[in-house]
């Protein structure tokens, strides 16, 4: 099915996106105002996986970078610019069809609209992840095992005194890392886009649907609230209180932290960037890719709250669903991808190895 999207959209995906960022995934006023602009450009379209030739090339565009970051700034023309750096890389004879967003967030499940509505690219209703997630090979669609795979990524962002842009090509590692570091640079983060593949291939290893799942998620949640969204997603209020104690550090361009809450079972979040961990009474209760996210207020205003938006002495709600109702690639069950997630927090919680998707 081919959509062109209107302004009626915007809040549904921008919504939906939030609470599936799970505590990342951008901010719900940039991604607003991101996805209003793009419509008063052009008519940015998506159009699902099976309208396009399985043989045909797709990039994944998204943003790198801390959220908490005081100095961040990326601008739609540096957003274009990422992926006119990327499609200068590419082969003589390659032909780029489409976009995909590397997950959903209240700014990334409307990562392609700017450039669909500037350059006419469709964007693909699939993510590389259908929640967000903080590192860049979580959303290569399982490429670093792809021995003979040459990643290609093109990048910018920054005020003009931070301003940075470049593509680099090589081993995804490697070519992730670079632009990790270009986002601390930046100012904090940078505009993506990123490793060519086949339709076929992120249909096989992503996500598809997953903007769709966004946005009826948002209008769920705009019709019913919280309670309604929980109900979207099967899952529930797992705690109420106040924010009895936040910390948040930036470390190699990620925010790692926690957040403590004054309930009586002593709720305690560990992110980076999203939330990886809950916990109450000590024991652990879910880790990701299970989908923890945190809403402002306690019935008047259930809002979305990302992780580095939150401050001590607010009063938040926390939803709990389980990954089992979401559309997850399948990097979210690769153990080695949770190891630097791991180190940051000092706990493991990596799945299993043969743990598949449900």
């Amino acid at each position: 099915m081919k959509r062109k999207l209107s302004i009626d959209d915007v809040q549904a995906a921008v919504m939906g996106g939030a609470i599936l960022g799970g505590g990342g995934g951008g901010f719900i006023d940039a991604g607003e105002r991101a996805a209003r602009l793009a419509l008063q450009i052009g008519t940015p379209e998506v159009w699902s996986v099976d309208e396009f030739d399985p043989k045909a090339l797709a990039v994944t565009v998204a943003l790198v970078g801390a959220p908490s970051a005081p100095n961040l700034l990326v601008t739609p023309r540096q957003i274009l610019r990422a992926l006119e750096l990327l499609q200068r890389e590419l082969p003589a004879n390659s032909t780029l069809v489409a976009m995909n967003t590397n997950e959903n967030g209240a700014e990334t499940t409307v990562n392609g609209w700017l450039q669909s509505a500037m350059c006419g690219l469709p964007v693909i209703d699939l993510a590389c992840n259908g929640r967000a997630h903080p590192t860049s090979q979580m959303g290569a669609l399982g490429l670093h095992l792809e021995s003979d795979y040459v990643s290609i990524q093109g990048y910018a962002g920054g005020a003009p005194e931070r301003y940075i842009e470049g593509a680099v090509r090589g081993r995804l590692d490697g070519t992730s890392a670079v632009v990790r570091r270009a986002s601390i640079d930046a100012g904090g983060m940078v505009a993506v886009a990123r490793n060519p593949v086949t339709v076929a291939y992120a249909q096989r290893n992503g996500a598809p649907g997953a903007i769709s799942a966004a946005m009826a998620l948002g209008r769920a949640y705009l019709d019913g609230g919280l309670q309604a969204a929980a109900q979207q997603l099967g899952g529930r209020i797992a705690a109420t209180g106040r924010v009895r104690r936040y910390r948040c550090e930036q470390r190699e361009g990620l925010d790692v932290g926690r957040v403590e809450l004054d309930d009586a079972a002593g709720t305690t979040l560990h992110f980076v960037n999203e939330y990886m961990l809950l916990e109450q009474q000590g024991q652990r209760l879910a880790s990701f890719p299970d989908l923890v996210m945190t809403f402002a207020g306690d019935g008047t205003d259930e809002r979305p709250l990302v992780s580095a938006h939150v401050r001590e002495g607010e009063r938040v709600q926390v939803l709990l669903a389980p990954a089992s109702r979401l559309l997850l690639s399948r990097t979210m069950f690769m153990p080695e991808l949770y190891r630097p997630l791991e180190r940051a927090i000092g706990q493991e919680f990596a799945p299993q190895p043969g743990t598949a998707a449900a």
